[in-house]
């Protein structure tokens, strides 16, 4: 194949190993500085120019784009997806990862830890702000920072106050965090490749320092993680849509609790820390994907009349819970489960015999009708605080 890795640094560690990996399994591979690219749009014929010169045909492009080029990286590679090349990371979900507010707002809608997180500008909100994470100490954030950069540790209301609003009067939008304590300046990084978590590492900061990042000095070391911190990772990854990425975890009391979601993630640390090729297995995976590409079954069955495709969580649902396949009467229903999602494996085309378990996400193809009934219904929030009263009259 011949792989166009997009980075502005070719003599970094990730870069390096990346190209390695690329030449050690038989590929070309090309090293693109992003922001030499041109960028032609024109109906119908999607163009992109390198130095002057009209790019040649490539197989699949791995981004390595940086924070301070977000806007530019991201409509390179919308580019080279129009154009049908393959790109190990998909521009709309580096978009959502790269903003944070943005990225944790997608979890929030999903059963993913996070520590308690508030976003305000006017300067009447802060403490009110603060208050509602859990007090202080707090955690401040600016949405564009990386690497532990702009990331604040405010051991009072007034020191957080007064943090927050030089930040605002800056024209810098923050996040104001509960500070888990528990963790003790630890977090935990998952390297994500497609639908497995290849390696894992725990950074400890140095002493004097709440950030882990090993670019503020703290230290690594390679760890094997529980299931419940396997299952966030990748659920955490599949919701952003990333294919690549370093999910950052902290270890809470109530389990693990996602802290960003990573769509560049460095090599360095976690392949020093745990002897994983990370590198091969990136470009494994690229190999997977363009030699066999995923059908997009939405796509193809939305065409077809009356049918479609609808995944949707096992839960309550004494009619499929604890039973066999056969025993639920969905084929009587016209309906066929193509595959089972139970935590972090998966069961494609399931047997008869095959038990449905309370959490199970079924994917199922069938009659639309009964699609339908089977989507739980979306329950109605109430406010907090508020009581339960008389019923209002019913619509007829």
């Amino acid at each position: 194949m011949r792989i166009a890795i997009l980075s502005r640094m070719p003599r970094s560690y990730s870069t390096r190993r990346l190209r390695q990996a690329c030449v050690d399994r038989g590929h070309q591979v090309q090293v693109l500085d992003t922001l030499r690219f041109s960028i032609m749009v024109e109906k119908d014929e999607p163009e992109l120019f390198y130095r002057h010169r009209r790019i040649p045909a490539y197989d699949a492009v791995i981004p390595r784009i940086g924070a301070s080029i977000t806007f530019f990286g991201v409509a390179v590679v919308r580019q080279f997806e129009q154009m049908g090349v393959y790109v190990a990371n998909e521009s709309i979900a580096i978009t959502r990862s790269r903003d944070k507010l943005r990225a944790m707002q997608i979890l929030s809608r999903h059963d993913i830890g996070m520590p308690p997180t508030m976003f305000v500008r006017d300067k009447d909100e802060i403490l009110p702000a603060i208050r509602r994470v859990g007090g202080v100490p707090v955690i401040i954030k600016v949405l564009e920072g990386t690497q532990g950069v702009g990331v604040i540790l405010a051991e009072t209301e007034k020191v957080a106050e007064a943090i927050i609003q030089t930040l605002h009067s800056a024209k810098q939008n923050v996040l104001i965090q509960k500070f888990v304590k528990e963790s003790e300046g630890c977090d935990i990084r998952a390297l994500v490749v497609g639908d497995r978590i290849v390696a894992a590492m725990r950074r400890r900061a140095a002493v004097g320092e709440y950030r882990s990042n090993v670019h503020r000095g703290g230290s690594i070391e390679s760890v094997t993680l529980e299931q419940e911190y396997q299952r966030t990772a990748l659920r955490a990854a599949q919701i952003m849509g990333l294919n690549i990425a370093g999910v950052d975890m902290l270890e809470s009391s109530d389990g693990p609790q996602v802290m960003e979601v990573n769509s560049s993630p460095g090599l360095e640390g976690i392949e020093n820390a745990t002897g994983i090729d990370v590198a091969d297995a990136i470009i494994e995976n690229i190999e997977n994907q363009v030699l066999f590409p995923e059908v997009d079954l939405k796509q193809r069955l939305r065409l077809t009349g009356g049918y479609g495709i609808v995944e949707f969580p096992v839960h309550n649902m004494p009619d499929l819970e604890g039973k066999p396949l056969r025993e639920t009467g969905l084929a009587d229903r016209n309906i066929h489960v193509m595959c089972i999602t139970r935590y972090d494996s998966v069961i494609p085309n399931p047997r008869a015999d095959e038990l449905i378990h309370t959490g199970d996400v079924l994917l199922c193809f069938g009659d639309l009708h009964e699609l339908r009934g089977m989507m739980p219904p979306r329950p109605r929030r109430r406010r907090k605080g508020s009581k339960t009263g008389k019923k209002g009259p019913t619509k007829k």
